[in-house]
């Protein structure tokens, strides 16, 4: 038995589920208000015999790990920890999900650790590297900063790191894959992706290189270039020096959001420890989740540009999804926190920080602005400020910001509070519409209750009978497993599909029905292919009198014999022949 099916059989769902809610048994279902959203009345169900969940006012829903994952944050292999943790079951060392995944990752980590040491090399052994140090003085960087960030430089050629890995027998193909080498365009061939720059490490939290960034000191376009998505590494993802600084943020429970390397090393040089770059200003919400691990306060510190100005309204809106407190540091035009460091000092931008204007404060100013509004603006800037205020899942917070807001808009907080609720009953009583046909929906049922069935029903079923549908990769993902011979569980179609679907699917897992059996599966079967062929007939007939119109008669011939074909199909099914 395996760690998860451990897991599965050890935790119980419902324990999981009341440290977040509280619950109360209603027949074989436990019911409690949702800990993903506010709402007045209970829809947040917990099915411990299925150990499945849903919330029929937000539509979350999934398994235990699910829970756990939305609740704390955490990706799946962190919510495997802390449930093994919380259980005190054993985790083995390392879980491979792939052999050749698994093989490739390995490679192209290899290969960046390489590529990090020729960079550094590059710096301190090379005429060029002297440049890029001096570079480096100018700006105010330290030679203690340099090597703790591990800093490197790219020589200003095509093939210098292509010509040092041709060396070591490693083929373009792999260093193209780890986004070092690009390929030619008019011939064959590749070339490296960093010249001419400085090399800044991107690490995860345990230190593993996985991606570089480079600044150009030879005026080449773009000032900055990124390593690409790798099988290694993901974009926003990450942020740029936690590795480093996760301990002081840790410590100061609060944590300075930049925009890029070189904000990042002017507050780490100006003795400023609590800080991280979102790597661009397009911040996510994985790295809003990263930033507020510890519980920490984010203060976002970007350029004072309209780039900017739209990066932190988009981290201020991220923030209050996730219930973090954010404060905006804004400067003065045309400064960004390294600038502004080298002319004001250190000590002006810890005044700023003190400074920093609390998220809800920065939008309410940013979307009324400072001219006297109408009543229709008044009630603009209200619905917008409430749409990001209704995200937030502490009550109290969302309270108290409903009392600014209302200040700032000389607005009586009893409308506001109204529309609060008005928004509230329309989003609970939007009808979640059914995403699975009747007969598609009690297939899947009937799968998941009894999987001995599932052999049998897969092997029946043509791939046009689930082809457009909305459960069509369970099913295919199903195929799979069994022409593989691989175990078919709900776990494993978690992990492969899209969220929204999984959510979906548990809901309909929950409700309650007969007993299945084969015989009610293959009828499904058979209603869902008549679905497929009728919706075939009906394409056909279209394209014939479209056809017919252009004087395409033996085209239209051709598609005729399709449809007495369909035709033929359709009157088997009705004689109970799949």
């Amino acid at each position: 038995m395996d760690v998860i099916d451990q897991i599965k059989n050890t935790a119980s769902i419902v324990d999981i589920a009341s440290q977040y809610t509280t619950l109360r048994r209603r027949g074989k279902k436990h019911l409690g208000l949702c800990p993903f959203h506010s709402e007045k009345t209970p829809s947040f169900t917990v099915d411990e015999d299925k150990q499945l969940f849903h919330c029929f006012g937000c539509n979350i829903g999934g398994d235990l790990f699910t829970l756990v994952m939305e609740k704390e944050n955490l990706s799946f292999p962190e919510a495997l920890r802390f449930l093994a943790e919380k259980y005190n079951i054993a985790l083995p060392e390392k879980r491979k999900f792939s052999p050749q995944l698994a093989k490739l990752e390995e490679k192209l980590t290899k290969i960046s650790e390489d590529s990090l040491a020729f960079f550094r090399k590059n710096l301190f052994n090379t005429k060029e590297g002297e440049n890029a140090q001096e570079y480096l003085r100018k700006r105010e960087i330290s030679e203690e900063l340099i090597q703790k960030l591990k800093i490197g430089y790219a020589l200003n050629s095509w093939d210098a790191l292509l010509s040092f890995f041709q060396r070591k027998d490693i083929s373009p193909s792999l260093l193209e894959k780890a986004g070092l080498v690009l390929r030619r365009a008019k011939k064959e061939g590749h070339y490296d992706r960093f010249r001419g720059r400085i090399i800044f490490p991107i690490f995860t939290p345990t230190g593993k290189v996985v991606a570089f960034g480079g600044r150009t000191i030879i005026d080449q376009d773009p000032k900055y270039l990124n390593s690409p998505d790798t099988p290694i590494y993901t974009k926003g993802k990450l942020l740029y020096g936690w590795n480093f600084t996760k301990d002081a943020i840790r410590e100061q429970r609060e944590i300075i959001l930049v925009e890029g390397y070189t904000d990042f090393l002017a507050l780490l040089q100006a003795g400023i420890p609590n800080v991280a770059a979102s790597l661009g200003t397009s911040l996510t919400s994985e790295q809003v989740m990263q930033a507020s691990r510890f519980e920490s306060r984010v203060i976002v510190s970007y350029d004072a540009d309209s780039a900017g100005i739209k990066a932190s309204l988009r981290a201020i809106s991220l923030c209050f999804v996730q219930g973090v407190e954010i404060r905006v540091l804004t400067l003065p035009k045309g400064y960004d926190p390294d600038s502004y460091i080298r002319k004001y000092g250190p000590k002006e931008f810890i005044n700023k920080i003190q400074e920093s204007t609390p998220g809800i404060d920065f939008l309410i100013e940013y979307v009324r602005g400072k001219k006297k509004l109408s009543p229709e603006q008044k009630n603009r800037v209200a619905r917008y400020i409430i749409n990001e205020i209704i995200k937030i899942p502490n009550s109290i917070i969302q309270s108290e910001y409903l009392k600014k807001l209302s200040e700032e808009l000389n607005l009586k907080e009893d409308i506001l509070r109204f529309m609060i609720k008005t928004k509230t009953k329309e989003e609970d009583n939007k009808e979640v519409q059914t995403v699975f046909l009747i007969a598609e929906k009690r297939l899947l049922q009937i799968l998941f209750h009894d999987s001995n069935i599932v052999p049998t029903v897969i092997k029946a079923m043509k791939k046009e009978d689930f082809t457009g549908l909305q459960s069509e990769p369970i099913f295919l993902i199903m195929s799979d497993f069994i022409n593989n011979r691989v175990d078919f569980n709900i776990l494993n179609i978690r992990e492969k599909i899209d969220k929204s679907l999984f959510s979906s699917l548990a809901k309909i897992l929950q409700e309650e029905e007969q007993e299945p059996s084969v015989e009610e599966a293959m009828e499904c079967v058979r209603a869902l292919r008549q679905f497929s062929l009728e919706n075939e007939s009906l394409g056909l007939k279209h394209e014939i009198s479209r056809l017919e119109k252009a004087n395409e008669i033996k085209k239209a011939l051709l598609i005729m014999k399709k449809l007495q074909d369909v035709k033929m199909q359709l009157f088997r099914l009705q004689n109970q022949e799949l």
